[in-house]
């Protein structure tokens, strides 16, 4: 096992969902990149490093029905998949490391908040940035979340990268058209705040 899923493995079973920094109950950022895009209830959408977030749960009360999750932890899968119960049978779960992922499907929206920023090599976000860019069908959105260059250098112990707006053009400006980009204030369940910043791409 890496270093980074027995990292990941252990924080899912030790902690609670309300002893994590990324906690939201319900993650109205990510809700209003569907809404406001207007993204068709049959797109194929995947969540990246989605853990046992709340963002799953949202999109099928919205009546989405192609909803795909990825994450190193399989212990965070089977947290998120014993709490949705018998509507987990429509999500397909993958234990995988992002830079491992290897796919046939290709999607209309590739989604990651606070997954993308763990990558702190070049090498990593060049990997990343590849399977991405072949992942999404022409005209898909992308749309990423990480920690802003006035946000946190570390996340559950972690080190980081920040971002800005021109860092994530330099990485994702070619394969994509920008759509909009804004940074946000999220406050954890231990009433501490981080600065995030959110960009929406359309795969060119």
């Amino acid at each position: 096992m890496s270093e980074k899923k027995e990292h990941w493995e252990k924080v899912f079973a030790t902690k609670q969902e309300t002893e994590v920094s990324w906690y939201e109950q319900k993650p109205e950022t990510s809700i209003n990149f569907f809404i406001q895009n207007n993204i068709p209830k049959e797109a194929k959408i995947i969540d990246i490093g989605g853990g046992d977030s709340y963002l799953i749960d949202n999109l099928l009360a919205l009546g989405y029905t192609n909803l795909f999750l990825l994450d190193i932890s399989a212990n965070a899968i089977e947290r998120i998949k014993s709490r949705l119960g018998v509507k987990a049978e429509k999500v397909t779960f993958i234990v995988s490391d992002v830079l491992d992922f290897q796919t046939e499907v290709v999607f209309d929206v590739w989604h990651d908040r606070a997954s993308f920023h763990f990558l702190t090599s070049e090498n990593e976000i060049i990997t990343y940035k590849k399977i991405v860019s072949k992942s999404i069908v022409s005209n898909g959105f992308l749309f990423l979340g990480t920690f802003s260059e006035n946000g946190p250098l570390k996340c559950s112990g972690l080190e980081i990268t920040q971002y800005s707006e021109a860092k994530f053009e330099t990485i994702f400006g070619g394969d994509f058209d920008k759509i909009n980009c804004f940074e946000e204030m999220h406050q954890t369940p231990f009433e501490t705040k981080q600065n995030f910043i959110f960009c929406n791409y359309k795969k060119k």
